[in-house]
């Protein structure tokens, strides 16, 4: 009696299935983006001989240590605190020189919110949520001040009821019906009353 072979089982269409199983996959697989700080260096300027002197008193001092604890102007405060105090720091006018600043006038205190600089610096060991958090919060300190100005000056150029924020969105949508050219006008001038200098020591 003939001994019968065994049946072959065709697996040429098998690479073919895995190929497309693995396109698929790529197709339909979402890639999560990591999130970051959005920051724009500053533009490089023309070398220049002299030195800048900045006076200490317009400089605002914010360390994060190791612990998570924050430390601003050489004392311990809440990060609940810190916006309320980078506000007063910033909007001082202890100069007199600024017309627009509603803070306490204290000669000890910054100048101007041209001159008012914002330090932080943060140990190796802190963490990313507290670093976060302190950078919200005066950026948060930035923005509180242009909203309250964009909100004073915006009604007697034609936009009332629209803060800072709304200003920059509304500049940037192109539907926007109302004079986008008066609009980076106040925007730009917003800006330069309250330019936002943070500095990351390293």
């Amino acid at each position: 009696m003939a001994k019968r072979s065994a049946p072959e089982v065709n697996a040429g269409s098998m690479a073919d299935i895995a190929f497309l199983l693995l396109i698929f996959f790529l197709v339909t697989t979402t890639i999560p983006k990591d999130s970051g700080i959005s920051r724009k260096l500053p533009p490089i300027e023309p070398p220049n001989e002299e030195d800048v002197v900045i006076k200490q008193k317009n400089i605002f001092t914010v360390l994060l240590n190791g612990k998570d604890q924050l430390l601003v102007e050489d004392e311990l405060m809440e990060l609940k605190d810190l916006r309320k105090a980078a506000i007063e720091f910033l909007d001082n006018g202890g100069d007199g020189s600024c017309d627009y600043c509603n803070g306490g006038k204290n000669p000890k205190s910054s100048d101007n919110p041209d001159k008012a600089i914002i330090s932080l610096k943060n140990e190796r060991e802190t963490s990313y949520a507290a670093y976060i958090s302190v950078q919200n919060e005066l950026v948060a300190a930035y923005n509180d001040l242009r909203n309250k100005r964009a909100l004073l000056i915006g009604p007697q150029k034609g936009f009332r009821d629209m803060d800072f924020v709304m200003m920059e969105k509304n500049y940037k949508d192109p539907k926007f019906p109302g004079d986008t050219d008066k609009l980076k006008e106040i925007i730009d001038q917003i800006r330069a009353e309250y330019p936002e200098k943070l500095s990351e020591v390293q």
